[in-house]
């Protein structure tokens, strides 16, 4: 490899911040680039690096479920999201949550002191341009969601687009101390309650009965939504509809999504009609955020409303939910599969503008990009993961979908297994063995093929 070769990344986001990571580990020269220190955009709350904007949660750590597949992946990889995530992580069930803080301020000093990273606080509006100027033999693009303005408009005069955005929700955070603990209790879905003195589980629940839960839903349909821009519609990610979304579709949409009170049995054992659960937001439990309450509405209207579950009616909110644009590009049209621009080859993108949802699975594509990257500076060629595993499987629904969409990581995008007789005939447990026997073949399948890639 030619060590006098640079990469310009340009974001540290979660696929940036994986990208600059992983080249400038293996001996590469990386410029990379951040404006938030500069402004930030309507999401950003903080000038470090790795901002979490929507949730804390990095999802679950369970080996046999999707995410637990991904992050097998970017551990085989070297993830410094996943390894800082476990260094600052919060009590969330088999879920890996963090620190926001501590998170983003770990991640941005290790970037900020690694020898072969050059951090530059400059936007980038013209990549080529930029690549030139700063000597580099090629750029990721990570920009996220949120692209600036300028590197937008060079995207669509430059490169064109098609479905060009979509609509993101954040959940509003509360303060730990203006809850009313005598109506909340603390239990994990389908866990039960620790029993070591001095140990919570680690979900604090708001129990609602029929009348309350209808009500709220009523108030919910009622209220005052930020309206979408004259000339663009709202579209949401189905995973991650605002609450208030979920209501004008029936009164028990909410029920059976956020709300489901399914294994969370109160203290007297009985089950509540449906539940609000709230998660800690740091490691001290001086905050919660309501899961799942991404949300459209005026901020006075998610005070009036959101003081209607109970334990909650003098709550202090901490941060206020609000609606987003999030931009992608249609990367079956303009991207190889190594998410290379098909008409400018030294630019590549990574992250969530290449059309997955998630922050595990941006940081993923960051480390996939990354890997390309580096093996061009080598004069290899790219590669395709197997499509068994759950980075080949994301790559594939991208390069494929019908239309472009985003999407997160299931087991839906992994190739089907195979069952024996005696266990396609066992019900009560064969979607268990289903995933078991997709998990144990994404692993096999990634040891192979990483194998002969290093």
């Amino acid at each position: 490899m030619d060590q006098t070769q640079k990469v310009l990344v340009v974001g540290a986001g979660m696929a940036g911040s994986e990208a600059a990571f992983f080249l400038a580990s293996r001996g590469v020269k990386v410029v990379l680039a951040e404006c938030k220190t500069k402004k930030l955009n309507p999401a950003q709350k903080m000038t470090d690096f790795g901002e979490l904007v929507c949730t804390n949660s990095l999802k679950s750590m369970n080996p046999d479920s999707g995410h637990g597949l991904l992050k097998y992946d970017m551990e085989k990889l070297g993830s410094l999201v996943l390894k800082i995530g476990k260094e600052t992580a919060v009590p969330a069930g088999d879920a890996l949550a963090v620190d926001r803080e501590q998170f983003a301020a770990k991640i941005t000093e290790v970037l900020r002191n690694h020898e072969n990273i050059e951090v530059i606080d400059e936007e980038i509006t013209e990549p080529l341009k930029a690549m030139k100027e700063l000597e580099c033999s090629f750029v990721i693009l990570a920009t996220g969601p949120l692209t600036t303005e300028g590197l937008e408009k060079w995207m669509t005069d430059d490169l064109g687009q098609e479905d060009f955005y979509f609509y993101d929700a954040i959940a509003p955070v509360v303060d730990a101390e203006g809850l009313d603990y005598t109506k909340l209790y603390y239990k994990d879905r389908h866990k039960p309650v620790p029993e070591d003195e001095g140990v919570e589980a680690d979900y604090l629940n708001a129990p609602m009965n029929k009348e309350q839960y209808e009500a709220f839903i009523a108030e919910l349909v009622k209220a005052e939504k930020v309206p979408s821009k004259d000339f663009e519609e709202y579209k949401f990610f189905e995973s991650c509809l605002p609450v208030d979304i979920m209501a004008e579709r029936g009164v028990d949409t909410a029920r059976f999504s956020c709300m489901k009170p399914i294994g969370l049995e109160m203290p007297n054992g009985d089950i509540p009609y449906a539940c609000v659960q709230l998660r800690k937001e740091n490691l001290v439990g001086s905050a919660f955020n309501l899961v799942g309450f991404q949300t459209r509405l005026k901020y006075p209207e998610q005070k009036r409303v959101f003081r209607m579950i109970p334990g909650l009616e003098n709550a202090s909110f901490l941060h206020l939910g609000s609606v987003h644009r999030n931009s992608f590009l249609n990367s079956k049209k303009l991207l190889d599969w190594d998410f290379s621009s098909k008409k400018h080859p030294q630019i590549h993108f990574a992250g969530q503008i290449t059309g997955v949802e998630g922050y595990t699975e941006s940081a993923m594509m960051g480390l996939y990009v990354g890997l390309q990257v580096l093996r061009k500076l080598k004069g290899e060629t790219s590669v395709k993961f197997p499509i068994e595993t759950a980075t080949g499987a994301l790559v594939n629904y991208v390069m494929t979908a019908h239309r472009p969409a985003p999407s997160n990581i299931n087991f839906g995008l992994l190739p089907a297994v195979e069952l024996t007789k005696p266990e396609r005939r066992d019900r009560k447990n064969r979607k268990k063995v289903k995933k078991a026997k997709a998990s144990a073949r994404a692993r096999e399948a990634l040891d192979n093929f990483l194998k002969d890639v290093f």
